[in-house]
């Protein structure tokens, strides 16, 4: 099996584990969602469902490359939440300074392993 393939895969898994958090975990992402965004409950569900959805789609030869843009755009969506954790502190929950920082850079590292599954093998 080649890289590209495997990484295809590990992608697909990674945003399908996240997704199913949303429903298995709501209120940590309930508790990082920025207060000026509305219908909270609401919103963590649909990008729990949009990031299960995409992961499948990833691996739908025809909608491969759809699905990748669809992940990026998500990542950029959902990027003010990540910079909403850090700026409060951790949202009231115990996770290291550190970490905090760290995953917003993690978020374009995310998007540039989504970019990769844009382009032919």
């Amino acid at each position: 099996m080649e890289i590209k393939t495997i990484s295809l895969y590990a992608l697909a898994t990674f945003f399908a584990g996240a997704g199913l958090l949303h429903f298995l975990k709501p209120k940590f992402f309930l508790r990082i969602m920025p207060p000026y965004i509305p219908w909270h409950r609401p919103i963590v569900y649909l990008t729990g469902l949009a990031e299960i959805g995409l992961a499948a789609l990833l691996l739908v030869h025809n909608y491969t490359v759809w699905a990748a843009w669809g992940i990026i755009a998500h990542l950029i969506a959902v990027f003010p939440a990540n910079v909403y954790h850090l700026s409060s502190g951790g949202a009231g929950m115990r996770i290291p300074q550190w970490l905090l920082v760290l995953r917003l850079p993690f978020q374009f590292i995310l998007i540039g392993w989504a970019f990769w599954h844009t382009r032919a093998s």
